[in-house]
Parts: C-alpha cells; sequence; structure tokens
C-alpha cells in the first residue's frame, strides 16, 4: 500500500465494507444551492451531509461534477481533473471529503471513462488530423465507398452512432450523443492517462468510485456489423422502446473481452488505495454474464449493477427468483449492487405504481436480499416521478423522444427539504427544473416529523442491515415464489433470519420454518400468528423472523 493510501481513513480498517453496504446517490445538480442560481453544488452537499449521516448509510455516491459544457448534464467531461465552476472548486471538493470522512460516511465519485465531451482538450487535438500526438485517442474510421458511416452501430440516444468530422474527413464513434464521442481504449496512452485521472482522484481522498457504462469501455477492433436481434429477445431495459437501439444485438459495439485486462488494471490500483468501485452494466441480454465477468475475485471491480431491478414493469416474486438464478449461474462468486431508482430511470413509486405501503415493502426487501443497496436522493422520501410541462425539459434524450419517450428529467428534479416554499429550501433562486409541487408535501422538515413517514422507515432497514451482519454477507438460501409471495432465509454462522414478502394484493398465509423464531423488531414487520403454524400477511405485508 502506498503512502498516500495509508491516509485514507477507512482503508485500515474493514476495507469490505462495500459488501452489504448502502450507497446514497446525490445528484449534485438537484441536491442542495448555496448560491442562488438554482443549480445545487458541492457546498450544498457538505451542508446536508449530516442529514445524510442520519440515515445510517455508508457512503455517498456523488454524479459527475466536473469540467463538462453539460451538454449530458456533466456525463460529457471536457476535464475530469477539475471542477465545473457551477458546482465549485476543487477545494470545496476536498472540504466535502474531510466533513464526510468525519462523520463516518465515505465518498465515491462518478468516473465516465468510456468517452469524454468533443470539447475535451484530447478530443480537439485528435481531430485536427490524422497524424496529431492524439489522433488514435479516440475510435476514428473512415466511410464507406458511398460515403456512409463505417458499420451500423446505432446510438443509445438514437439515431447512428457514427459523426462525420469534416477536419479529419473521417467518422467518430458516439454510444451516446454526438458530443460525446468515444474514447479508443485499445491505445495504450489512453488506458495510461484514464489510470492518472483515476489516482488524481484517489490522492484527494476518495473511497472509491461508481463507473459509469463499464461495459461500453472497447469496441471491436474491426468495426464488425451487429446483427439484428430477433423481435423476441429486445428488450426495453437500456433505451425505451421507441429507439431502434433495441433492434440490434450490441456484440461488437461494446462488451469486449479486453474489457476485463483493462479492468484489472483498474483493480490493481484500487487495491493500492483500498478502495472500491461499483460498474454499472448496461446489457438487456447478459447483464448477468457480463455483472460475474467484471466482479470476479480480485480480476475485476468488487460489484456491478445490471438493470433487472431498474426494469418498467413491477418486479413479482417470481422475476426476482429467476434473476438471483441467473446470479447463481452466471455470477456464482460475484456481487450485485441493487437499485430501485437511480438518475436515468422512472422513480420506482411511479414506475410501479406503488402506494406507501408497497413502497414500503419494496424497501424493506431489497436492504433483505443478499447484495449491496444504492439508494437515490428522494428515494428516502417516497418521492414520484416529477410531471413536466415540455418546456420545462432540459434533457435531450426526452426532447429527442417526446412525448412517447419524456426523458429523465422527472427523477432528477431538486430535493424537497421543506414545504413553506416553492422551491422546497433547495434554492434562493430559480431551480434549473421545477421543483414538483407534489413532492413538498413529502419534505425533509414534514417527515421527521411524523414516526410513520417513509423518512423514518427507511432509517429503520438501513439500521436493520446494519446491526445484522447476517444480512450484509450471509448466505441467501430458499428463496422461492409462492404466487405473489416471495421468501428466502439469510444464514451466517450461527444466524439465520427468515423472510417473507407479499408483492401482491391479496391477503396470504405463509408457512412458517420449523423451530422457534422471534419478530425483528423495529421495521413495522407483521407478526405472525403465534402457535399457528402459519403468518399472515395482509397486502404488502412483510415479516422477518431471527431463529432463536
Amino acid at each position: 500500500m502506498t503512502a498516500t493510501a495509508e491516509l485514507l481513513p477507512f482503508a485500515q480498517h474493514n476495507i469490505d465494507w462495500w459488501r452489504g453496504g448502502v450507497i446514497y446517490q446525490i445528484y449534485p445538480r438537484s441536491y442542495q444551492d448555496t448560491t442562488g442560481d438554482g443549480i445545487g453544488d458541492l457546498n450544498g452537499i457538505t451542508s446536508r451531509l449530516p442529514y445524510v449521516a442520519s440515515l445510517g448509510v455508508d457512503a455517498i455516491w456523488i454524479s459527475p461534477f466536473f469540467t463538462s459544457p453539460m451538454k449530458d448534464y456533466g456525463y460529457d467531461v471536457s476535464d475530469y481533473c477539475d471542477v465545473d465552476q457551477m458546482f465549485g472548486t476543487l477545494d470545496d471538493f476536498d472540504r466535502l471529503v474531510a466533513s464526510a470522512h468525519k462523520l463516518g460516511v465515505r465518498v465515491m465519485i462518478d468516473l465516465v471513462l468510456s468517452h469524454t465531451s468533443d470539447e475535451h482538450p484530447w478530443f480537439q487535438e485528435s481531430r485536427c488530423s490524422r497524424s496529431n500526438p492524439m489522433a488514435d485517442w479516440y475510435v476514428w474510421a473512415d466511410p464507406k465507398p458511398d460515403g456512409t458511416p463505417p458499420n451500423n452501430w446505432l446510438s443509445i440516444f438514437g439515431g447512428a452512432g457514427w459523426e462525420w468530422d469534416a477536419r479529419r474527413q473521417q467518422y467518430y464513434l458516439h454510444n451516446f450523443l454526438t458530443t460525446q464521442p468515444d474514447l479508443n481504449l485499445h491505445h495504450e496512452p489512453v488506458q495510461e492517462a484514464l489510470l492518472d485521472v483515476t489516482r488524481f482522484w484517489l490522492d484527494r481522498g476518495v473511497d472509491g468510485f461508481r463507473l459509469d457504462t463499464i461495459n461500453f469501455y472497447f469496441a471491436d477492433k474491426d468495426l464488425r456489423d451487429n446483427p439484428a436481434l430477433a423481435p423476441e429477445r429486445r428488450n426495453a431495459k437500456i433505451a425505451p422502446s421507441v429507439n431502434p437501439y433495441n433492434y440490434q444485438d450490441h456484440i461488437h459495439s461494446k462488451n469486449q473481452p479486453e474489457n476485463l485486462v483493462f479492468l484489472k488494471r483498474f483493480r490493481d490500483l484500487l487495491d493500492e488505495y483500498g478502495a472500491c468501485a461499483v460498474g454499472e452494466v448496461g446489457d438487456a441480454q447478459r447483464g448477468m454474464e457480463l455483472l460475474g465477468e467484471y466482479t470476479r475475485d480480485g480480476q475485476g471491480v468488487q460489484m456491478c449493477y445490471a438493470f433487472d431491478f431498474l426494469q418498467g414493469d413491477r418486479l413479482t416474486a417470481a422475476s426476482i427468483v429467476e434473476t438471483y438464478q441467473q446470479l447463481e449461474q452466471h455470477a456464482p462468486d460475484g456481487w450485485a449492487c441493487w437499485a430501485l431508482s437511480n438518475h436515468d430511470v422512472t422513480r420506482h413509486v411511479t414506475r410501479w405504481n406503488l402506494d406507501e405501503h408497497g413502497a414500503k415493502c419494496f424497501a424493506t426487501m431489497v436492504h433483505a436480499l443478499r447484495g449491496s443497496v444504492c439508494l437515490y436522493q428522494g428515494e428516502e422520501l417516497g418521492l414520484s416521478e416529477a410531471r413536466l410541462a415540455y418546456e420545462d425539459l432540459r434533457d435531450p434524450y426526452g426532447i429527442r423522444f417526446w412525448p412517447e419517450f419524456v426523458g429523465r428529467d422527472g427523477c432528477r428534479t431538486p430535493m424537497v427539504w421543506e414545504s413553506d416554499n416553492i422551491n422546497g429550501g433547495f434554492s434562493g433562486g430559480k431551480p434549473w427544473l421545477p421543483v414538483a409541487p407534489e413532492h413538498l408535501g413529502n419534505s425533509v422538515r414534514s417527515q421527521e416529523n411524523r414516526p410513520g413517514a417513509m423518512l423514518h422507515h427507511y432509517r429503520a432497514v438501513i439500521a436493520m442491515r446494519r446491526n445484522w451482519k447476517v444480512l450484509q454477507e450471509g448466505a441467501q438460501d430458499d428463496l422461492e415464489a409462492h404466487g405473489d409471495v416471495l421468501t428466502f432465509t439469510r444464514r451466517l454462522e450461527s444466524d439465520r433470519i427468515f423472510c417473507a414478502f407479499n408483492l401482491g394484493g391479496d391477503y396470504v398465509t405463509v408457512h412458517r420454518p420449523e423451530g422457534r423464531w422471534e419478530l425483528i423488531p423495529g421495521i413495522g414487520a407483521e407478526d405472525p400468528a403465534r402457535g399457528s403454524g402459519g403468518i399472515s400477511l395482509g397486502p404488502w405485508g412483510y415479516t422477518m423472523l431471527r431463529a432463536i
């Protein structure tokens, strides 16, 4: 371990905190504004860290705050090693890290390594000519004889995955916006530069990273066409159904074997510092298989999340069992990190049409299942997807496909801290996205004063997971679906916890396992009927019992 790594406050104890840990995602534009410009900033996050710590989470994940033209709101980076002035300064970031560590909260940041902004100096030089020192830093290709793109690859944001550049008279690859050219990680200097970026932030004290689009780092060297995908295999997990991206099997434009070699180099760097990473696997067909490949012990990142729990259809007992069966098949030694909501998908309360009882049931269930957990800001308040007018949209994805797909702005509206002003305590100026009026009644302040509120429920289930090591690291046995009911047992050494969740609208009776059990207190679970051998669960009811 390097001398720098020895300074990391959490590196010398429990470096495996991530296994079963809870990570709280912060979208910085929408968390807390301290300057009055209507945009959240790093100092705003720092000011709210006592609240974050009160949730009991292990870490925060901060979405990109790097210098950027903000065409994709920070996921188009023009300087990896500086803070965009709208968010503050590097000194502000250093204070944030120090404050978080004093409160016992680790700091993870979002690294976007597959592509940059077209305003990044690397791309500005690369596009100047075919012979400059950075000519090979991006994926460039000649047109076909008829002038069309070199192959049939598509962009997740719609249209061809190639953009013509008049200066080089070549196409460059972009898996997202045309202003987000893809880096060429086949070129060794690019890998070195990205590892240097990673080290820069590790030296500033970050405890880990969330890796955006981890399976997009490499494209096929030969630029072969992707085959068509049979209609019955098309899945809208990654792109909306209105997007023809779903018509291809993306076997050449991403998911390349070279990714594993680079991730080993990345992991070796993490291990120097006692840091960790969670990868976002964006693939509708091979998500679990890739999760297994990318989280092999010591060979890749510590954990990944696929989109199985972020899908549009409500999770059922059967679908959860199927997901874990795939996980066991493809990633028996891997580690999943589950998220129900994030900055890219409709909030799950709306997506699955949940009332408060349903939201509490899913919150408890995801903290009881084997794996780590990512919570998205406002999820702990039970916030629904905000309804925005077309003129209020900022997301280029939504603007392009409106109204069939309304984009991601509805899950990115500002956090609500207070109920007695139209900006919810987020800003003294006009927010960059309007605060949803329907959110004001669910503000932090209003819920603090309601004992049964969603906020207190999240604190309780997070505390439950923290207090029971078996829920963090234990094995998961007998995962079964009985109609709408999901049952399983968590086991670690002599500890056993039996869990039953009714994910439907009818009253059910669940058979209690043999032996002596007692109710785990503090999470509002239903108490089993003693002596009857059965557990009666109402709609969205659940129980968690500890063997005694």
